[in-house]
């Protein structure tokens, strides 16, 4: 995938281009894109999506703001497994929050963007005090000579499928219905970096991820798979938290996996969080913790034979 930081350089060609934050890239981001994709096969446009960094609710009101689903490497890669071929990153601060819609429509989506088709998503406003519409864009397309539709909302069970509804249902332990809305297991990914050893030193060695995600979305003991090493993914069991018993701080992603004893320091892996097996907590002593882990090891690997 090609990646643009800002919007001051054009891009190359014309376009068809999805807006969004499309945290987690769940099935609604999908389907736009899979949208994306096939005008741009038709009309022989670059498909193309324009994102922000941080997300509008980080810049507007940072304490409050909801906890990331993807970093922004997760999110384009997801972005282009769906079919996005292109990405523009616009930092999100003090001037482009200033951008009138009218202005946002010229300087970013025809001068920056070369817009000829745009595709958003049925909720979609825009622009200081997110006066911009989807009228609003029917006219500028009259005028600059672009296509606008809409695409209504995907409805699962019920409810409709929105990076609000992942974090609850991650947030609630619910994977399964987070694998639903997103139309695959949550995932991380990261670099294995070198710790401290404690793992180890309990008997289970672990590949430990820093985690960019802050707040994180989820926390606790899961079952998980692992790719990025082997043809198939690997199974395993994954802490995601702070690690309180050790008085750890800062979010970290340790994970076992089941019989394997190589060195991956460095290796980027993706880990799939497919089960949740209980939540994070303090134990008194080392031995309560590895008596602990033992018993997620057992019962992640119960997980999986069923």
């Amino acid at each position: 995938m090609r990646v643009f930081r800002g919007h001051s350089r054009p891009v190359p060609d014309p376009v068809v281009l999805a807006i969004g934050n499309f945290d987690g890239v769940h099935l609604g981001h999908a389907a736009l894109v899979r949208r994306l994709a096939e005008i741009g096969r038709i009309d022989g446009l670059v498909p193309t999506v324009l994102s922000f960094e941080p997300h509008p609710r980080e810049f507007f009101a940072p304490a409050s703001a909801p906890a990331r689903l993807s970093t922004l490497r997760e999110k384009l890669e997801l972005l282009a497994g769906c079919g996005a071929e292109q990405a523009m990153i616009c930092p999100f601060n003090a001037g482009f929050a200033a951008l009138s819609a009218d202005d946002f429509i010229e300087q970013v989506l025809v001068r920056g963007c070369r817009v000829s088709h745009l595709v958003i998503g049925d909720d979609f406003r825009f622009g200081h005090r997110r006066t911009g519409d989807f009228a609003l864009l029917e006219q500028a397309g009259q005028r600059f000579g672009f296509a606008v539709e809409a695409m209504g909302s995907i409805v699962l069970d019920g409810q409709r499928v929105s990076s609000s509804a992942v974090r609850q249902a991650l947030a609630a332990g619910d994977m399964a219905h987070a694998a639903r809305l997103l139309g695959r297991p949550y995932i991380m990914d990261g670099q294995v970096l070198h710790g401290q050893k404690l793992g180890r030193q309990l008997g289970f060695a672990t590949a430990n991820l820093r985690i960019k995600h802050n707040p994180l979305p989820m926390t606790g003991v899961f079952a998980v798979e692992v790719s990025g090493l082997d043809a198939t993914p690997l199974p395993g069991v994954a802490n995601l938290g702070v690690r309180p018993t050790v008085g750890g701080t800062r979010p970290l992603l340790e994970v076992h996996l089941f019989d394997f004893d190589r060195d991956i320091y460095g290796a980027h892996i993706a880990v799939r969080f497919v089960h949740k097996l209980r939540d994070e907590r303090r134990f008194d002593n080392f031995d309560a913790l590895k008596a602990q882990i033992a018993a997620d090891a057992a019962a992640a690997r119960a997980f999986f034979k069923q």
